[in-house]
């Protein structure tokens, strides 16, 4: 798991974090003192300009003593107020010297110290302005370094100008006494009064050495809580990208089932929408190739079978027309050959070849019908006529034949029953049955055809007394050159196509027709509509 993305969000985090915090730390260490002290200056210089203004503001300049001196109290109080404001807020210690008395040396304008104070205070400003004052302060710059243990004894300046202009001058001074550095700025005023400002300059590396401590802690613990707050939060990014991925794997193993729930807004939701609209396409795709391939294997297992049927066919048109070929051939050449040579003899060889080619005849002429209505050439024709008149017509036709094989046809009046169909084909349909009944008669030799109305359609049904058909043959009879009873069926020169005419032209019809045994018998049937 060292390449997941989740302890790789956590390691980037953690290096971001880090940095930052040691950039931090290094800005500190080598920028802050130089910006505290410019900043030193600049408020030295701002400082100074205040002090003038409350200068002018609560007091007045008396040429004569060379003194500011206060209109009334009340402006004095006032005047000491805000320039003891001036002092806290911005953290510096404000003098103003006077040297109205050349004799007795400078003395302190402001504020009222002690003597003590006062003199450290004017030595350091006399020192201060020393530096400044002399020519050669120059040199005093060259000699006046000195060793800081502070600073790693690396020499420091005693005296560093920093910024002059036409009414202060600032520099950077270490002051012997109290062994540490400070922002002094030394000013002119009017007459011979000067004003010395004060900051306090070592506190700022104390500061940022605190400060780099309180950022080493204060890092030390944001990386810990960041790795731990980085941690569940890319686990929630984490989260969605193992689910598309197990989602992914699902759909490689044609699962198309599982689906992404979450409905964010952001990249993962788009994704995992993708992710859903991939996973419908591909199962409509793999659906429809499924769909095709099925259809190919049944076009392929169709024509499996038609290659079947049409050697089957081949095979069965053959056997059949191979006996009547031969009875035709051999009574044809004892005609040729006067085998014999009375006339009843002659008689009974014509006859025969006539009866044989009769047989061809009509076999031909039946798969010459089957062939047109498998193949639509023979397009139905939908006519309105009356069921009962055909079956009866038909039933008519036979009773000669009944008559002499002593067979019994039932088929009661009833009133004439219209159907949409073709006229001539159901015609087929009914003699085929017919034919087919008086072919399987027996004892006691009857047939019953029947007429029903079901609903939107009418039933006929053919049925014969005598053998029942094995079950196992019942699906099979419909199949073209199909023999139960071969040895019967050639004994009424029958030749198995007639059921298969049956059947083209009911699926022509879009209809149903089927048999089944009975009792005593056999019955078959077909379905045609009534509905106008």
């Amino acid at each position: 798991m060292r390449h997941s993305i989740k302890f790789k969000m956590i390691g980037i985090t953690t290096v971001l974090l880090l940095s930052s915090i040691l950039i931090c730390w290094g800005v500190n260490k080598w920028f802050l003192e130089e910006y505290y002290r410019n900043y030193k200056v600049k408020n030295s210089g701002e400082v100074e300009e205040q002090v003038e203004e409350l200068l002018d503001k609560y007091q007045t300049y008396n040429e004569d003593y060379d003194r500011y001196y206060c209109n009334s109290k009340e402006a004095e109080e006032k005047f000491n107020t805000e320039m003891g404001q001036l002092e806290a807020n911005n953290g510096v210690s404000i003098y103003i010297l006077n040297y109205s008395l050349p004799n007795l040396g400078p003395s302190l304008y402001w504020p009222n110290y002690n003597t003590a104070q006062a003199n450290r205070v004017i030595m350091s400003a006399l020192r201060f302005f020393s530096y400044v004052s002399d020519p050669q302060w120059n040199v005093h710059m060259k000699e006046g370094k000195m060793d800081d243990p502070k600073k790693g004894d690396k020499p420091e300046k005693r005296f560093e100008r920093l910024k002059d202009t036409d009414t202060y001058t600032i520099a950077k001074v270490f002051d012997m006494a109290n062994q540490t550095y400070y922002i002094d700025l030394m000013g002119n005023l009017k007459g011979n009064n000067f004003i010395y400002i004060r900051t306090n300059f070592e506190g700022v590396r104390e500061s940022a050495r605190i400060s780099n401590q309180f950022l080493g802690y204060v890092g030390f613990f944001i990386i810990l809580v960041g790795s731990i707050v980085m941690y569940f939060v890319s686990r929630k990014f984490t989260r969605p990208i193992y689910e598309l991925s197990n989602i992914a794997h699902r759909m490689s193993m044609l699962d198309f089932s599982v689906k992404y729930e979450d409905t964010s807004k952001d990249e993962i939701g788009a994704l995992g929408n993708s992710i859903n609209v991939l996973s419908n396409q591909l199962e409509v795709t793999i659906s429809d190739l499924k769909r095709a391939n099925n259809e190919l294997q049944r076009d392929i297992k169709n024509k499996i079978e038609i290659d079947e049927m049409r050697k089957e066919f081949l095979s069965n048109v053959t056997h059949e027309l191979k006996t009547p070929i031969a009875l035709i051939q051999g009574y044809a050449e004892g005609l040729k050959d006067n085998i014999s040579e009375d006339q009843e003899s002659r008689e009974f060889y014509c006859e025969v070849i006539i009866d044989e080619a009769n047989k061809m005849n009509t076999m031909v002429k039946k798969l010459l019908t089957l062939n047109q209505i498998e193949s639509s050439n023979n397009m139905i024709e939908f006519d309105h006529f009356d069921i009962v008149e055909v079956v009866r017509s038909v039933v008519n036709s036979y009773a000669i034949l009944a008559e002499e094989r002593g067979v019994t046809i039932q088929f009661e009046e009833q009133p004439p029953l219209y159907v949409w169909a073709d006229e001539y084909m159901i015609e087929e349909v009914i003699t085929n049955y017919i034919s087919n009944a008086f072919n399987h008669v027996k004892e006691p030799n009857q047939i019953e055809i029947r007429i029903e109305r079901r609903g939107e359609e009418a039933r006929v049904s053919v049925f014969n007394t005598g053998n029942p058909i094995p079950e196992q043959a019942l699906p099979h009879i419909w199949t073209k050159f199909y023999k139960v009873d071969k040895a019967r069926t050639r004994e009424y020169g029958g030749n198995g196509i007639g059921l298969s005419i049956v059947k083209a032209i009911m699926n022509a019809h879009n209809k149903s027709c089927g048999g089944y045994n009975r009792e005593n018998g056999v019955e078959f049937w077909f379905d045609i509509d009534t509905k106008n």
